[in-house]
């Protein structure tokens, strides 16, 4: 089993240190949330389940990608992930352009978490269409697809449309991993058939198995999947989680940010990290 580390848990002046000591301490990845801007009117802020989506305008927001090509600078093995990138909320061109630049200067170590969103705020600011993020997002995985393989890529799409041009350079894994966020019947047919792999919301064993039957993942080919899994209880649980096919948990073993460090150090040692 892997283990990643939510940095979006922890108060951003935190980030640097706690990255650092999932580096050392063996965590297999740290990741960043996002969202673009955040509207004074949270009117349209309708979190999936109907809960308090937990959000205040005055609250400050960072490039995740960016943010990461800090962090990779101040690591050394850590993988560099979003959970998750907009990736739709820009043209292809800016966001491959930032996932590639990230697997550059970190050595191979970017993993491009994406999803469609939920809050319509954002898409409104930037006058994307809301309705047609899933869409949006599906053919902005297939461009930036061709743009870190092809030696020269033209695109004509129902969304997207640029001349023939050279995208360099391309990332350093010869296949940058895309897993794709969400739970709606959309996300879990692109997970399934446009990622590499599937990333959720928080959950415990036993709300996983529903969406893991939903999920389906394919038999055919390389699939990861992974799991925010806050409640994680012992070692003794993590069996039940491999069984069930997932291969990454991202952990948070701390309630309070100045302990993130001293509790991820007593969870690798118990863990066996």
């Amino acid at each position: 089993m892997r283990y990643g580390v939510p940095l979006g848990l922890i108060h951003p002046a935190a980030w640097k240190d706690v990255a650092q000591a999932a580096d050392e301490l063996g965590f297999e990845s740290v990741w960043l949330p996002e969202h673009l801007v955040f509207t004074t009117d949270l009117t349209t802020a309708a979190y999936p389940g109907g809960a308090d989506p937990g959000i205040r305008p005055e609250t400050p927001l960072f490039d995740a990608p960016a943010y990461l090509c800090f962090l990779a600078a101040c690591t050394t093995r850590v993988r560099l992930g979003t959970a998750v990138h907009l990736f739709a909320l820009r043209h292809p061109l800016v966001s491959a352009r930032a996932f590639a630049t990230l697997d550059v200067v970190s050595g191979g170590r970017a993993v491009c978490g994406v999803g469609a969103g939920w809050y319509r705020g954002e898409w409104d600011a930037a006058q994307v269409p809301f309705a047609e993020r899933g869409a949006r997002l599906d053919e902005a995985i297939t461009v930036a697809r061709r743009l870190w393989s092809e030696p020269v890529v033209r695109h004509e799409g129902r969304f997207y449309r640029f001349p023939e041009l050279a995208f360099n350079p391309k990332p350093v894994q010869t296949r940058l991993p895309v897993l794709c966020g969400g739970e709606s019947p959309a996300a879990l047919r692109r997970a399934r058939t446009l990622g590499d792999g599937w990333i959720s919301m928080p959950h415990t064993l036993e709300s996983i198995r529903p969406q893991l039957k939903r999920l389906d993942p394919p038999a055919d080919r390389e699939f990861s999947v992974t799991v925010h899994a806050y409640g994680l209880a012992s070692p003794a649980e993590v069996p039940a989680w491999a069984g069930l096919g997932v291969d990454r948990l991202i952990v948070r073993p701390w309630t309070r940010t100045r302990e993130a460090v001293a509790r991820l150090t007593a969870f690798a040692a118990e863990y066996g990290l």
